[in-house]
Formats: C-alpha cells, sequence, structure tokens
C-alpha cells in the first residue's frame, strides 16, 4: 500500500493567500535556513578532525575540503538518494522512501554520521508534526519509519510543501555547504569575510554537484570517500571537540 500522493497545494497555513511561487521561495527558505531547529550546527562531519590534524588550516584548505566533499560524496550519493526520496514521496510511494531510508542509513560509515542524520530526521520530523500544517494523515508514511534519516525528512518536507525538486535540492545542498563553511569559521578559525569568499568560490561547485546528483543513474551511486570516512572515525576519539561530528 502507498502514501498518499502529495499535491503541490500542501503546505502552510495561510499559504492560498500567497502567490505559489513565492509561498514554495519561502518554505525553501525555511528549510534551508540555519535557523532551523535540528542541530545542524552541532556537526562537522569530520572536517573538525581535518583541522586538527592540519590538513585545513586556512580559507584555501576549507574550500579543497568542502569542494571535494561535495563532489566526491554529496554529488555521487546523498544527493541523488535525496531526489529519489522526494519523487517518491511525490507519487505516494512510501515503501519505496522507506527502502531508500534505511539503504541511506545502513551507508552510514561511522556511529558519528549515523547518530547524526537520525537525530536530525526525528527533529526534523518532530517539528513538522508540530507545527501542524499538514493535511489529515499527510505525515503518516513519515511517522510508519522508525528510524527517518535527515535526508528522508527533508525530502518529505520539500514534497509536502510543494517546492519544485531542483530547487528544494539546491536548497539542501546549499544549507550542507553553508553548515559546513560555518564550521570552518568557527574551529580554523576564519572570519566572516573569508567565509562569504569560499561561499562564493563554491556556488558554482554546488551547482555542478546537483546537476550530477539530478542525473545520477541508480548502479552509479557511490559513497565512497574513505578519507570523509576516516576524519569521522578519527573524530570519535578526539580529545578536545566543538562539534558532534
Amino acid at each position: 500500500m502507498t502514501g498518499t500522493r502529495m499535491g503541490s497545494d500542501a503546505g502552510a497555513a495561510g499559504a492560498s493567500d500567497i502567490p505559489a511561487g513565492a509561498a514554495a521561495l519561502a518554505r525553501l527558505l525555511r528549510l534551508a535556513s540555519p535557523t532551523l531547529p535540528v542541530g545542524a550546527y552541532s556537526y562537522s562531519q569530520g572536517l573538525e578532525w581535518a583541522i586538527e590534524a592540519g590538513t585545513v588550516s586556512d580559507p584555501a584548505s576549507a574550500q579543497r575540503w568542502i569542494a571535494d566533499a561535495l563532489r566526491y560524496s554529496l554529488a555521487r550519493f546523498e544527493a541523488p538518494v535525496w531526489w529519489r526520496m522526494y519523487h517518491c514521496w511525490r507519487r505516494g510511494d512510501a515503501p519505496a522512501a522507506a527502502r531508500w531510508n534505511d539503504m541511506f542509513v545502513a551507508s552510514r560509515e561511522t556511529s558519528e554520521l549515523r547518530a547524526e542524520t537520525l537525530q536530525m530526521g526525528g527533529s526534523l520530523r518532530r517539528l513538522l508534526a508540530d507545527l501542524d500544517e499538514l493535511g489529515p494523515g499527510e505525515l503518516d508514511p513519515l511517522l510508519a519509519i522508525e528510524a527517518p534519516a535527515y535526508v528522508s525528512v527533508a525530502a518529505f518536507a520539500a514534497a509536502a510543501w510543494g517546492i519544485p525538486d531542483r530547487a528544494a535540492l539546491t536548497g539542501y545542498c546549499w544549507s550542507w555547504m553553508e553548515n559546513q563553511v560555518l564550521a570552518a569559521i568557527k574551529a580554523v578559525p576564519l572570519g566572516q569575510l573569508a567565509g562569504q569568499r569560499m561561499l562564493s568560490v563554491l556556488e558554482p561547485v554546488m551547482g555542478m554537484a546537483v546537476d550530477e546528483a539530478v542525473g545520477c543513474v541508480d548502479h552509479a551511486l557511490a559513497n565512497f570517500a574513505p578519507v570523509l570516512a576516516l576524519a569521522s572515525t578519527l573524530h570519535e576519539t578526539q580529545y578536545s571537540r566543538l562539534f558532534h561530528s
């Protein structure tokens, strides 16, 4: 049995008073905002260890680290999984979404990365329930997933709120990239201007990552990023830490 098909009119109460494009943009900004209460600010995904090890020590090396993570990790696995899950939710195929969710959780190489995606996924699911903005029963397919990953819940929210697929994926990747830059600003440390310059240079890299994710076929999905996995593993026993991962 599949879940409820999500229509483009799903979303925040009062959205009918706002032009459809503006309402979708507002919801996209909500999902991509650093004020979204899911705890993203508390994770660095191994970047903090790279800083401790001296691999990342200045704006140039931080930019290289984040760009490589975009190209070789996010673009080839997490973002393509987001794309698939979004379309599962849109067409009401909850069993397929649940299978992708289980596969993504199983792909997390370390306890830190697994705990991160489950904590953020659980937090966003609770937020969607507390906001009470969805129609009767619309949240049920997501509630049926015992341990939802963040990518699963973020894709669900984007589909339920009627955000166009490519724009929503761009927002998801932007949020990931911005959080990495913020982690570098805090931990290297770097100044705010350096952070903005990094975002400017990384923006086209992120655009290429979105392009690659959209065009990625199933047999090309690859979660092979051994240095990122090693960084996360070593971070678990790092003596002094600002971040949970």
